[in-house]
């Protein structure tokens, strides 16, 4: 039992709602989608950061378009050497006509234009103390060990961040020291722990039972900070500042004194704090001796001594082991021997193998490290999550050919003078050779995508004989795009991304083969991504935000057994999927976690976070100023329109917008104010009304107990800032629904709300209220006939008469479609104000304009760095699919997350049993193949290709399916049945939807057997035309 700490009390700061506020100088357009991950004041810091990046190969490079992109002062680009062949492997902002040029100079330019706010200069002299002495942050790549420590004691004495970040061939290093008293502000970039309050003691220490809502603990640990709100009785502990706590059990937990508070009663949420965090590194010159390395396997130990090994052999020789030298791999491992305390903890074979390699530079390595080094980076400059304590070794040894290292010799990896040398060195001429002629689909230009590309362009992939490229990508380039998204300039918003992006592609590699389309992947484009396109392929690569196209994807890649790298990110998280035919599971799998929906009784009624009442909200926005738009111009246009509503609902909306028809703003704003009262008002004391706060269920037990939360009605109050938001922002809107001028003047609004009298409250009796979504879905839909045919009866009437008189097209509407990245609109002011007034109604703490924006709009945070990271660790797995490997255990599957920072890489598990008929079970990428043709060389009709699926399979079959089309089926009749069953193949798959534009030459069937067994599809090889 740990001493019971006083609790303090503080005054809440009052917080600032507005954007415009908070902003300061950052450019949101720019780093919308970077400030979820960051946040405002990490992005300030930013800002004023110096960063010196030394070593301008492909990790350098890499490392500095990452920063520059994510917004700091200004970066230094540093090195004394000139540009090799080797170098233009991985450093894509190089060419041919560079080589021997300065890398720094060279690339300073192209640094410069990916962000106008970060100014980029060169630096090619020496790194002396009073160069250094300008920089808040230092990073070294492709430096010496003297240089390295000789800048670590510089630094560390100066309080200068020092990160070290290195690749060789397969293997890569990081370190970083930021000095001994380096404040975390936050560490963490998951959402807090939330747990609803059942009970506290008075006592010293003070026990709190709590839970999450739904039957599960409260999942805090010991040592967790929490604050208090919406406590009952018990209120002092709403005015604390944050306290430790120690888990008693999973539903109780202590805290400090609570003997002199008042007694609980009732209610009260408990909110994990992120606390700041005070740590202190070693200099490279200590850490050295006694690394802390970040668990990556049992291989970091082997590869620290290896790295040295590799040091002591450049000062030995003046050169990197010559690539497949066993002599030099010997000599290295010797090295590494003598440098070893505990000689039978080094893996000599890993050392070995590294060292035959360490001679490459590959760009997928330069992605993964330069992702990696730069997150580092920003925690340096920012404060903002925990940064690596202090070493991380990687390795992607896995990717050299299964057979092993054998088939690589000195003369099939030795230099050509090629752009590739760097690559050839790792993986051999006939390798790039076999690079350069494979076809692959690259689904989406985004993010990802421009990274994969990038990744694609410097490996050399499609870049010879026979290869291709397809890029497709529907969507323009907007300016929030630009912040990472490397392929794309500000001259160029506006234009298509997979245009934009093959374009620059080009200019990268002028040996490229890529093509670019404008065009969505899925059900109504086979038409052109149909058999004859995926047959042709080698591979696929998803760069999609969907869930569902990359399932889509997924699924066409299986139909045509072709491999799919699949890769997403989520602000500093990361994966990478590797799906192949046969051998891995298919995009997804039964374990992952799905996303839950909100119950719907739950934001209608008993809200309890601010995530329902912004869901909320936003249902509110397509409800009020969409949907009744859309209908009342669909039935003043659409004579059947009346005929096809079958609801009530749709039907007396379109009768309540044609009275509700404003003349004039003031209208507008009556409307918005008789709205706020009917829902921040009136709906909550008709809640009250059915559910009062004391009310009990049948069982006695209290109907008002976490998560529900008991509401209070509002009182409107003009001088109520966020009242006052919603009436301007929901009067706009509707004001722009009925196509009338918007007036901005508050005062005149207050003015015409003072003069309103609003009918007091009547409670209605007799009101069912859902409480389960069991309810919800219980809830009698029945429809009274009489009273539909009379209101169709009525608004068939009234447009008649307005269409008579010519009012029609005077009372078509302006549906408002929620546009999030126009913060002008004032969709995100209605969304935020809406939302925060349901959030008082229910004692829930409001969301400012930001976090509203990035709920309502559904927006996913992104940053420069997970992204480079993510597409180097799914062009790793690119390597394996070339080479064809068979064993799943060379594959890797990847989960990354920047913010702690963790690498988890695991092989992919096997393709789970996706069929079965009797004891026979089959994968997802089974399929039985069966020709179209008989054996007296006709083509087969139905009828014999189902009698020879009895006779070879055992398959009784009682229904054929092709797609959505029903082929056969047992129920029909027997007239149909033989009529359909005399047909050929080919004139049922003439039929089919898109026959006529590209005839298949495969028909695939789905089949259903007599006891529904789940069969693999019927792949029939049709006769050519």
């Amino acid at each position: 039992m740990f001493p019971a700490p006083a609790l303090v009390l503080h005054r809440p700061a009052g917080s600032r709602m507005r954007r415009s506020e908070s902003l300061g100088e950052i450019d949101e357009g720019l780093y919308s989608r970077q400030l979820y991950v960051l946040g405002h004041a990490a992005m300030r810091k930013l800002a004023n950061t110096t960063v010196l990046v030394s070593g301008m190969k492909g990790l350098g490079v890499e490392i500095a378009k990452n920063i520059i992109l994510a917004g700091v002062k200004s970066v230094t680009v540093h090195d004394p050497g000139n540009t090799q062949w080797t170098d233009l492997s991985s450093q894509f902002f190089l060419s041919e006509c560079d080589v021997g040029r300065n890398r720094a100079v060279a690339s300073q330019q192209h640094l410069a234009e990916l962000n106008s706010y970060v100014p980029v200069t060169a630096f090619t002299g020496e790194l002396t103390e009073s160069f250094l002495a300008a920089f808040q942050v230092v990073v070294l790549t492709n430096s010496t060990l003297e240089e390295q420590l000789h800048v670590s004691d510089i630094c560390h004495a100066h309080n200068i961040r020092f990160i070290l970040a290195d690749t060789k061939g397969l293997a890569g290093q990081l370190f970083c020291d930021f000095g001994e008293n380096f404040v975390v502000n936050e560490p963490s970039d998951t959402e807090p722990i939330c747990a609803y309050v059942q009970h506290i003691s008075q006592g010293s220490p003070g026990v709190v039972t709590c839970g999450d809502g739904e039957g599960h603990g409260h999942g805090f640990a010991d040592g967790d900070f929490v604050m208090f709100s919406g406590v009952e009785g018990m209120s002092q502990l709403n005015s604390c500042e944050p306290c430790a706590i120690r888990v008693l059990g999973e539903f109780t937990l202590e805290i400090g004194d609570t003997s002199s508070f008042a007694p609980y009663q009732r209610g009260g949420v408990l909110t994990q704090v992120n606390m700041p965090q005070l740590h202190s590194y070693a200099p490279l010159r200590a850490a050295l001796a006694e690394p802390k390395i970040k668990a990556m396997g049992d291989r970091g130990d082997s590869l620290h001594l290896g790295f040295q090994a590799l040091h002591s052999f450049t000062a030995e020789t003046g050169r990197l082991p010559w690539p497949k030298a066993q002599t030099d791999a010997e000599r290295l491992l010797e090295l590494a021997r003598g440098l070893s305390t505990h000689k039978e903890n080094l893996d000599e074979e890993l050392v070995r193998t590294f060292a035959l390699v360490s001679a490459g530079e590959l760009s997928p390595m330069a992605a993964l490290l330069g992702g990696l080094a730069s997150q580092e980076v920003l925690k340096a400059a920012s404060g903002k999550f925990l940064p690596l304590e202090q070493w991380m070794y990687f390795d992607a040894l896995e990717c050299l050919p299964e057979q092993g290292t054998e088939l690589l010799t000195e003369e099939s990896c030795v230099p050509r003078g090629s752009r590739y040398d760097g690559q050839i060195a790792v993986f051999g001429a006939d390798f790039q050779k076999r690079l350069g002629q494979q076809k692959y689909f690259v689904v989406g230009a985004g993010a990802i995508g421009c990274e994969l590309l990038k990744n694609f362009a410097m490996i050399g992939l499609a870049a010879g004989e026979g290869g291709s490229i397809t890029v497709t990508d529907m969507d323009t380039i907007e300016r929030s795009n630009l912040s990472r998204q490397l392929l794309f300039r500000p001259q160029d918003v506006g234009k298509l991304k997979s245009e934009t992006a093959a374009a620059a592609l080009r200019q990268m590699n002028p040996t490229i083969r890529v093509t670019a389309q404008p065009h969505p992947v899925g059900p109504n484009t086979e038409t052109l991504y149909g058999e004859h396109f995926f047959l042709a392929l080698d591979g696929v690569a998803n760069a999609l935000d969907s869930m569902q196209a990359r399932a889509y994807v997924d699924g066409r890649c299986i139909r045509y057994l072709k491999p799919l790298l699949d890769s997403g990110t989520e602000g500093t998280k990361g994966h990478v999927q590797v799906i192949v035919p046969h051998l891995t599971q298919p995009f997804g799998s039964p374990s992952d976690p799905k996303e839950m929906a909100v119950p719907l009784c739950t934001l209608r009624h008993f809200p309890s976070t601010i995530e329902h009442t912004l869901q909320w909200a936003r249902d509110e926005f397509d409800g009020l100023f969409k949907m009744p738009a859309e209908n009342v111009n669909k039935y003043l246009e659409d004579p059947a329109f009346l005929e096809r509503q079958w609801t009530l609902e749709v039907l007396e909306g379109v009768r309540s917008s044609l009275k509700e028809k404003p003349h004039s703003w003031q209208d507008c704003v009556r409307w918005a104010r008789q709205h706020w009262e009917s829902l921040y008002h009136q709906a909550v004391l008709q809640l009250l009304h059915v559910f009062p706060p004391g009310h009990e269920t049948s069982s006695g037990i209290p109907f008002w107990l976490p998560p529900k939360r008991c509401p209070r009605p509002l009182e409107f109050d003009c001088d109520n800032s966020t009242h006052m938001d919603y009436i301007m922002a929901a009067a706009s809107l509707f004001a722009q629904t009925h196509r009338l001028q918007v007036c901005r003047d508050r005062a005149a609004a207050r003015e015409t709300l003072r003069a309103m009298v609003v009918p007091p409250f009547q409670p209605a009796h007799g009101v069912q209220i859902p409480t389960t979504e069991e309810e919800m879905v219980e809830a009698p839909t029945r429809v009274d006939e009489v009273q539909l045919v009379a209101l169709r009866q009525e608004l068939a009437e009234c447009r008649q008469v307005l269409l008579e008189v010519g009012c029609g097209s005077a009372h078509l509407m302006e549906p408002i479609h929620f546009e999030k990245d126009d913060d002008s609109n004032g969709h995100v002011d209605f969304i935020m104000a809406a939302s925060n007034l349901r959030a008082e109604n229910y004692g829930i703490a409001p969301a400012d304009w930001h976090k509203s924006k990035r709920v309502a709009g559904r927006i996913i945070p992104a940053i420069a760095t997970t992204t480079a990271a993510v597409a180097g660790l799914a062009c790793l797995e690119l390597y394996k699919l070339v080479w064809g490997h068979q064993d799943l255990h060379s594959y890797r599957n990847s989960f990354l997350q920047l913010a702690e920072p963790l690498l988890a890489r695991f092989p992919p598990l096997p393709p789970p049993a996706a069929y079965k008929y009797g004891q026979e079970t089959w994968s997802c990428w089974h399929r039985i193949e069966v020709s179209g043709i008989g054996a007296d060389g006709e083509e087969l009709s139905l009828q014999e290709l189902l009698a020879q699926l009895q006779r070879v399979q055992g398959l009784p079959v009682r229904m054929v399916l092709s797609g959505a089309a029903i082929l056969y089926a047992s129920f029909w009749s027997e007239q149909k049945r033989k009529e359909q069953l005399a047909r050929r193949l080919t004139q049922l798959a003439g039929d089919l939807p898109g026959a006529a534009i590209q005839p298949s030459t495969v028909l695939v069937l789905e089949l259903v057997c007599e006891d529904d067994d789940i069969l693999p599809p019927v792949h029939v090889q049709l006769p050519c035309a």
